[in-house]
């Protein structure tokens, strides 16, 4: 069942997957740890069992990569021919989402604005934002300049205060 690696938790799915789909398929229904785990090693095994006939199948029709078509040939061979209407579903599906996906993508492409054009844009934007960096740059230098200033004149300030403070006492002390 399991490879005798000791990597089976790299063969596994993920146990939140499956107690999704299994909350999913029975919402009002208590499945116990065990129950849970036999589920694991179910479509682990199924899994294993498909993708190994479906590379089978690829190999003998020369082929390098396993496709959806090989897939279904795996489902009928091994007598799950009853699961290949849903699996055509659900391929649509994977298709139509991915579909979507490259639509997604492509939505650039799709505004009608030439990617030079873009890029003009992109760069006058960059430019603007280097000028009001620049100038809030200029602007703090300049606030520090002026508080520079200022503590300069008020260490003056001081200075010729004490000054004159030094002389009127040496003039009261002439006085005694």
């Amino acid at each position: 069942m399991a490879s005798s690696s000791g990597n089976d938790d790299d063969l596994t799915i993920p146990r939140a997957a499956i107690n999704k789909m299994i909350k999913e398929t029975l919402p009002n229904v208590r499945v116990a740890n065990d129950a849970r785990e036999l589920v694991v090693n179910c479509c682990t095994e199924f899994i294993h069992l498909i993708s190994s006939e479906a590379n089978e199948i690829c190999n003998k029709s020369e082929k390098k990569t396993i496709s959806p078509e090989h897939v279904i040939q795996a489902l009928e061979s091994l007598g799950f021919g009853s699961y290949i209407s849903e699996v055509k579903e659900v391929l649509q599906e994977c298709k139509t989402v991915a579909l979507k996906r490259r639509k997604a993508s492509s939505r650039l492409e799709n505004l009608g604005i030439p990617e030079e054009e873009l890029l003009r844009q992109q760069q006058e934007l960059f430019a603007k934002a280097r000028q009001q960096q620049a100038e809030l740059a200029q602007h703090e230098w300049l606030q520090m300049q002026q508080a520079a200033q200022q503590a300069q004149l008020a260490a003056a300030s001081a200075s010729a205060s004490n000054q004159a403070g030094s002389s009127q006492d040496e003039e009261d002390d002439d006085d005694i």
